[in-house]
């Protein structure tokens, strides 16, 4: 599936894993990876009392799941793996 396709389905999704103050923990990591596995495309989103900066925490997500960042407004981004 091309970029402009998946940007377009992912306006639709609600965000289905909100990071707050306890960051990001290896239980986030294993409900990412499960839902990529089941859906493919997930939308999250960084809540405002997130300690951690949000492009690393980005960066961290997208290295650990392996995926690519498909799009990103304000605290909310989109990712997708095959």
């Amino acid at each position: 599936m091309n970029i402009n396709k998946l940007k377009h389905k992912a306006k639709t999704l609600q965000p289905v894993i909100r990071i707050g103050k306890n960051g990001l923990n290896e239980n986030v990591h294993k409900e990412i990876k499960k839902l990529l596995k089941k859906r493919k495309l997930i939308k999250i989103k960084i809540l405002n009392n997130c300690p951690v900066d949000k492009n690393s925490l980005i960066e961290e997500i997208l290295k650990k799941s392996k995926s690519n960042l498909i799009s990103r407004i304000g605290n909310i981004f989109s990712i997708h793996r095959n």
